[in-house]
């Protein structure tokens, strides 16, 4: 990504002045949005500029390859909502297939009628003005792998029928746990070419499972930290993405996964005094976990003085001790920082774009949804940016986001192309006002500057 920015010297003596550019990135920002949350957050309610794509979450396979629309309340009214408000800014609309404990509902429309089930989903999105289809099959296991690929090249064949394209996106597990997940990376590397967008579903990587230990829902990095029972590195967004990246599905077809919502570990007893309260904690009576959505968190768990940083995982959390071991918590969430570091990461290892489930998760009537602009702000790095004349001197200004990378450079001519640097910047924390100096640049008639994220 880059931005362009000029001075000449005429402006320069009369002293200071401001440009302004907001570089946009050609990253995907797909939402994912249930019918059953449109009463609470009607489509009128969504910040479409944050958003690239809008997923309508979702209908779900019957047996004979029709297609339940009621469970998750994808009405015609609800679509018409998400279309319309959806289209007059601009964002494509999706409509899912799908979702978590789908698997026997995919296995058996595709078994009993592959060709009806595609002309179904078609011709549902169609009718309701969708913009592709997305799928959500969910687990998916190697034994699916034929099924599977059938109902893409099907998909793909059909919609490639319309005279517009017409959109082909799936959600991918993260870490397959079927005893064979090469065979999934290899899988969806064969049928990369048919999707428009792989998101994988980095999250829930974590859990109270037999020979575990506390770790976060979302993280970026696994830090280097590995189990002690088995000696595996822990899970993260950044292991994900390399399995898939060496399974040879290209960066540019991938978009990691932010979730709207935080685990809470609770209780839990054993190999340490009290209850669990970090990451990395063992126990030998488990915990319990939830998974309530940000705005829960804030409400009834976040207190300034309770928050952690974890640098090496790149994860906030909440650590919670009381009195009493049962009441103790830890609790992995999301915060801004956070849902803007995975923007970065995403940016940085050229990506193509970020996922989120789900809208409505930091949604408050007549409020910004605070998480959702994070990714805004993010996506939008580094935003406006400050020419100014100090001494013999430019200043160029501008805010970068959480693990946001940054190369500034010159040129005095736009014809011969040969751009210099004049410094790169890293942000470690959270957002924060960068400077790049220019030193003694009055000399040259005229002079450009563009801003490459990442470097």
């Amino acid at each position: 990504m880059s931005g362009l920015l000029s001075k000449q010297n005429g402006a320069l003596l009369l002293g200071c002045w401001l440009f302004s550019l907001v570089a946009r990135a050609n990253m995907w920002s797909t939402g994912y949005y249930p019918g059953w949350e449109q009463g609470g957050m009607p489509a009128s309610n969504i910040d479409f500029t944050a958003l690239s794509h809008v997923i309508h979450f979702s209908v779900v396979p019957n047996s004979d390859g029709t297609l339940n629309s009621s469970d998750n309340g994808i009405t015609s009214a609800n679509s018409v909502d998400i279309v319309s408000h959806a289209h007059a800014t601009g964002v494509k609309v999706l409509i899912c297939v799908g979702g978590a404990r789908t698997e026997s509902f995919f296995q058996q429309a595709i078994t009993n009628n592959l060709n009806g089930f595609i002309d179904n989903l078609t011709n549902f999105m169609a009718s309701r003005g969708y913009d592709g289809i997305d799928i959500d099959w969910e687990p998916l296991p190697t034994s699916d792998a034929h099924l599977y690929t059938n109902l893409v090249n099907g998909l793909r064949s059909a919609l490639n029928a319309f005279p517009q394209h017409k959109l082909l996106t799936a959600a991918a597990g993260a870490y397959p746990s079927d005893g064979n997940p090469t065979a999934q990376y290899l899988m969806f590397a064969s049928l990369q070419n048919q999707f428009d967008q792989i998101n994988i579903m980095t999250y829930d990587l974590s859990g109270p499972y037999p020979g575990w230990v506390t770790w976060f829902n979302s993280p970026i990095f696994d830090g280097g930290y590995r189990f002690p029972s088995t000696g595996g590195l822990v899970p993260s967004i950044n292991g994900a993405v390399s399995n898939f990246l060496s399974g040879g599905v290209s960066p540019d077809k991938l978009g990691i996964g932010i979730p709207f919502y935080g685990y809470v570990w609770n209780g839990g007893s054993g190999t340490t005094t009290g209850g669990v309260t970090q990451p990395r904690q063992s126990w030998v009576n488990a915990p319990t976990v939830s998974t309530p959505d940000y705005n829960t968190i804030l409400a009834s768990y976040y207190q300034s003085n309770l928050y952690h940083w974890d640098t090496n995982a790149q994860a906030a959390y909440l650590s919670v001790s009381n009195s009493i071991a049962a009441n103790d918590m830890f609790i992995s969430f999301e915060d801004p920082r956070a849902c803007q570091a995975k923007v970065s990461y995403a940016r940085n290892h050229g990506l193509g774009g970020v996922m989120i489930w789900e809208l409505a998760q930091d949604h408050q009537s007549g409020q910004p949804d605070p998480l959702l602009q994070a990714v805004k702000q993010a996506l939008a790095s580094p935003g406006p940016v400050i020419i100014q004349m100090t001494n013999q001197n430019i200043v160029l200004s501008f805010t970068g986001v959480a693990l946001g990378s940054y190369r500034i450079q010159w040129t005095d001519s736009l014809t011969n192309a040969a751009w210099n640097t004049l410094g790169t910047t890293n942000v470690s924390g959270a957002s924060e006002l960068l400077q790049i100096i220019d030193p003694n640049p009055i000399d040259q008639p005229q002079r450009f500057y563009r801003i490459q994220s990442p470097q």
